[in-house]
């Protein structure tokens, strides 16, 4: 069977077929920008680019949204793409742009955390793991002896008055022109504060700012659990949404 996971982004959409054996994509992603306004059929137009891209067979699609996604359909939040989208059912639309396949969607942090939790940073840990996404905003995706507790959306904890994806974001540091060691306090802090709320054991740091976690994370003081980088660094939300997407056939 062939699966490809699909990343829904604020500025990208990536995806490719996934080896799911492996845990890592079975060929080069592809990537498209995302649309703005990102509106439905806009992203989902996207979408179809991407899946359309690579030649051969496809069963089915697993597809990753920036936002709460309930009853493995319908989008609650939408706080990097058009807010068109809230109470969209998502898989009705993905799946009939896409001719029909049958598509999975989750949150794209959640799918992230999938993929780390069974072949990345989080394999064969136990006890509380959070795994948080830094990019357009901030993804997380909590797991509790392996069992994903989905929907947090911790970037839009209350950190200085506003959402904490906005001070803290890889966006807020390129918004803002951030020093690595400023961006890097801003993050300590709201580590801590996720810290006091969650007690994680283990923090793992993804998004493609993991790329450079040699640049960030030595500079974060003060936070009693271990930090360390994704494995799968930007790819994890594309082989999550495919795992997902395996499980649901």
């Amino acid at each position: 069977m062939q699966i490809f996971g699909v990343d829904i982004g604020g500025s990208g959409i990536k995806g490719a077929p996934v080896d799911l054996e492996q845990g890592e994509l079975a060929t080069e992603r592809f990537k498209v920008l995302t649309p703005h306004p990102a509106t439905p059929d806009g992203v989902a137009d996207g979408v179809r680019q991407v899946v359309e891209h690579f030649d051969g067979p496809c069963d089915r699609v697993g597809i990753t949204f920036p936002g709460v996604v309930t009853g493995g359909a319908t989008v609650r939040t939408a706080a990097n793409v058009d807010k068109s989208w809230i109470d969209v059912d998502a898989r009705a639309l993905l799946s009939e742009k896409l001719g029909g396949l049958p598509v999975t969607i989750l949150n794209d942090a959640d799918a992230a955390g999938v993929a780390e939790m069974q072949f990345g940073a989080g394999r064969g840990r136990k006890g509380t793991v959070l795994l948080l996404t830094f990019g357009t905003g901030i993804g997380s995706a909590l797991f509790v002896d392996g069992t994903l507790v989905p929907n947090t959306e911790l970037g839009h904890l209350e950190l200085n008055g506003h959402d904490a994806e906005k001070h803290a974001s890889t966006k807020a540091k390129e918004d803002h022109d951030l020093s690595w060691e400023h961006w890097a306090r801003r993050v300590q802090k709201y580590l801590a504060h996720v810290e006091m709320l969650f007690s994680p054991e283990l923090f793992i740091i993804g998004g493609g700012v993991s790329r450079k976690a040699h640049k960030f994370l030595p500079l974060i003081k003060h936070i009693k659990a271990e930090i360390v980088p994704a494995e799968l660094q930007n790819n994890a939300g594309i082989v999550g949404a495919a795992m997902t997407a395996s499980r649901a056939a």
